[in-house]
Order: structure tokens, then sequence, then C-alpha cells
């Protein structure tokens, strides 16, 4: 599944465009590796994404090409949030 896809349906970004700006800036990484949008996602795949003053860490537990609002948060395993200090 293509990262900005997965961001949307796990509700973690709420809309596709955003996601597929902030991995097009290099604001998210896969596995430690800058991602783009298009970047295919596996289950156990750790991505960091970097947006406003938070960093967030997450595990990748399940893809499914749709869910329900309740059946997001069982998509992925936040593994670190990081609120970074505003300067």
């Amino acid at each position: 599944m293509r990262l900005d896809k997965f961001l949307k349906l796990s509700r973690i970004i709420k809309r596709r465009p955003v996601a597929k700006t902030l991995a097009d800036s290099g604001r998210i990484e896969v596995n430690g590796r800058v991602a783009k949008a298009g970047t295919a996602l596996a289950v156990d795949d750790v991505v960091t994404i970097s947006y406003g003053h938070r960093i967030i860490t997450l595990k990748v537990m399940t893809l499914s090409e749709s869910t329900k609002k309740d059946d997001a948060k069982h998509m992925y395993h936040i593994l670190e949030e990081i609120q970074k200090d505003r300067d």
C-alpha cells in the first residue's frame, strides 16, 4: 500500500494531498530512509513523521484497503511521540 494512502486510511493525516506534501518535502521516513508518497509499505515497517512541533514514530500493524473509524487505530502502534520546543 502507498504511504500517503496508509496515512489517510489510518487517519494519522486527514487528507491524502497533505500526506503527499509531507512525504515529498522529506518529512517522512520509512525504516530510517526518507520516503516519497508512493513508497510501498509492508507490515512491521517503522514510519517517522515530522510535522509541526511533533515527531511521531509508529509501527505498521496491518494494511487494509478500507477501514472504519474504530478499526483505523488497529492499523498502527505508536512507538514514540516527541514534542519539540517552540522557540
